[in-house]
C-alpha cells in the first residue's frame, strides 16, 4: 500500500484571492469552505480524493520565514508554453527570480502573494 497527495495546503493573507487565482490557473472551482476562512478548491468533476490533488488556501497572517521548500509546478495542456506565459501574466502572476541563469526551459513566476511555482515546458493531456 502507499499514500498519495490527496490536497495541499497553501496558508494566505487572502485566501480569498489566492483562491480566485488558483482556480483560473488550474480550471478547478470551490468546493467548500471552512469556519476558519480556508477555502478548498479543486477540480470540477471530481473534487476531493479524484486524481488530481485540492488546494486548501487557509488564512494566515504569520510572514513567509524565507525561501519556500516546496513549490508547484504547473503545465498547460491546451497551449504552448509562451500561451500559457501570457495567460498566467494576464491572471496576476508576476516573473520570480530565484537565481536562475536564464536558459532554463521552464519560467518561474509568483502567484498574487509571492508564492513562487513554475510553469513547465512540456503539454500534459488534460487530466
Amino acid at each position: 500500500m502507499a499514500c498519495r497527495i490527496t490536497e495541499l495546503v497553501i496558508d494566505a493573507a487572502d485566501a480569498e484571492r489566492l483562491a480566485v487565482f488558483w482556480s483560473k490557473v488550474l480550471g478547478y472551482v470551490e468546493l467548500g469552505r471552512e469556519g476558519d476562512g480556508s477555502i478548498e478548491i479543486g477540480p470540477p468533476d471530481t473534487g476531493f480524493g479524484g486524481p488530481q490533488p485540492t488546494l486548501v488556501l487557509s488564512p494566515s497572517s504569520d510572514p513567509r520565514p524565507g525561501k519556500l521548500r516546496l513549490h508547484i509546478d504547473v503545465n498547460a495542456t491546451d497551449r504552448d508554453q509562451d500561451a500559457e506565459l501570457e495567460r498566467l501574466l494576464a491572471l496576476g502572476a508576476v516573473p520570480a527570480d530565484v537565481g536562475q541563469s536564464g536558459n532554463e526551459s521552464w519560467h518561474v513566476l509568483a502567484d498574487p502573494e509571492g508564492n513562487e511555482f513554475c510553469l513547465l515546458r512540456t503539454r500534459c493531456r488534460p487530466v
